[in-house]
């Protein structure tokens, strides 16, 4: 019994000594601000002690205040324990004060089970993250945002709006408003508590009878966004709210306050209009949207103006990353923009639009559609080995081309996948692929304003 009274006596202090150690790790912004405070404590301290030898360098020796204050001052111990045990002392309840204050302060914004110097760190690690716009739609750019946001809070997600089909289809046509199916996908990757705000957004009503009509088959999300959007008479306003009611790690804009249709041109010259279909569709030689006046939000152009990172794709080509960058001013703000600008390339084809595309048709089709120039660097993956699901439709995108390639966008390889599904991006992945080249990026510019620095101190 003694001998586990002991073991459990010194993990406890273990414990104790861990969440020491957290709280005073470098980078979690408490240490210096109990620093300042103690100063600041000092200071009184030092003031009062001013005051009292002021007030008594007038009173008589034998004024009854000279013994209450030899009592305060600890006058009857000996010397050479006066200050140390009141320091002690005060050093021991200003150290407990302050951490059960902390606690007290933050334990209410607290929704996980984490140490709360963990969750303190890990927020102002994110906080201090490069501002990041993500440009695309559906699955993938869900996926890319899963990952970026435990790197960094600092992210703007850029939706597309020109979905028709299920849920968000008939909201647009019954309500006339911007579809939200991809805006709620990115919201709900974003959610702080994602996997319960995922399955409560994306939960869809029964299609049975016993339920209201105008709920059949509807997502709750959808209805959510939809709703914001009634009450505060505007679209963006409606999504800005979600953002703010949901609590996610940085935000999603719609690329575009109002809907945009996406029609497409077959290589057999046939001309098919509305994203669902395009989506399933073969041979597509072009799209474009309209209307072909559609504004790009404002908050969409001053993410990108602001950015450190842009990052087109992943997702479908032709119907989640061309959309948003079709709409008129989104290429001039990308050209514009002083962020380096990464495009992510899918890691398989996609039965119907991108089917047998290599590396190279995907790069045409950007070129095509006059987005070659925005293109600064593509990321591709070069993992084959993940494990392809049961009837695996699709294929892995093929590196035709030589990484050496002079001509063109830089080309960088590196190990994406999902490893237990081919199909699909690894959002942790390509978070930290995407955060080590931004940090070269970083590093190789300021380099060069050094050395340019330099150059110019040397000339003059």
């Amino acid at each position: 019994m003694t001998d586990t009274r002991s073991v459990d006596a010194t993990l406890r202090r273990r414990e104790r000594a861990q969440l020491i150690r957290q709280w005073l790790r470098p980078g979690i912004g408490v240490k210096r601000w109990l620093a300042l405070t103690f100063v600041g404590l000092l200071f009184i301290a030092l003031a009062i002690a001013a005051l009292l030898r002021l007030v008594l360098s007038d009173r008589p020796s034998n004024d009854p205040l000279h013994d209450v204050i030899a009592t305060l001052t600890l006058q009857a111990l000996p010397v050479e324990l006066r200050w140390p045990l009141p320091l002690a002392l005060g050093l021991a309840l200003f150290l407990y004060g302050g951490w059960r204050l902390v606690r007290a302060l933050v334990e209410p914004y607290r929704a996980t089970t984490e140490p709360l110097a963990e969750v303190l760190y890990q927020r102002r690690l994110r906080a201090r993250g490069p501002k990041v716009v993500a440009i695309g739609g559906g699955t993938g750019l869900s996926a890319l945002l899963r990952g970026l946001k435990e790197v960094t809070s600092n992210i703007t997600a850029v939706v597309t709006v020109a979905d028709d089909g299920g849920s968000s289809g008939q909201l647009r046509t019954e309500l006339g408003i911007p579809p939200m199916g991809d805006i709620r996908q990115c919201i709900a990757a974003l959610a702080d508590s994602e996997p319960a705000m995922a399955k409560l957004l994306s939960y869809r009503f029964p299609l049975s009878e016993e339920v209201d009509p105008s709920y059949r088959g509807h997502a709750f999300g959808n209805l959510l966004i939809a709703a914001l959007t009634a009450t505060t008479g505007d679209f963006e306003e409606g999504v800005r709210q979600s953002n703010q009611i949901l609590a996610v790690r940085g935000s999603v804009v719609p690329v575009s306050g109002q809907a945009v249709t996406l029609h497409a041109a077959l290589i057999d010259g046939s001309v098919i209009d509305g994203q669902s279909l395009i989506g399933r569709a073969r041979g597509i030689r072009r799209v474009w949207i309209s209307p072909d006046d559609a504004k790009p939000s404002a908050e969409a152009m001053d993410a990108i103006a602001a950015a450190e990172l842009i990052v087109i794709g992943p997702g479908s080509l032709y119907t989640s990353l061309l959309p948003p960058l079709l709409v008129p001013g989104v290429h001039d703000a990308l050209l514009r923009a002083s962020a380096p600008r990464l495009f992510v390339c899918n890691v398989a084809t996609q039965v119907g639009e991108t089917e047998e595309f290599s590396l190279t048709d995907h790069l045409d089709a950007l070129a095509s559609h006059g987005m070659a120039d925005v293109v600064d660097a593509v990321l591709l993956n070069n993992n084959f080995k993940a494990r392809q699901p049961q009837n695996y439709p699709a294929a892995p995108v093929k590196i035709d081309v030589a990484l050496s390639n002079k001509n063109g966008p830089q080309l960088i390889a590196r190990d994406l996948v999902d490893d237990d599904n081919a199909h699909r991006h690894d959002p942790r992945k390509l978070a930290s692929v995407l955060l080590a080249l931004y940090d070269e990026h970083t590093i190789a510019r300021r380099k060069t304003a050094w050395a340019t620095m330099a150059a110019d101190g040397a000339a003059r």
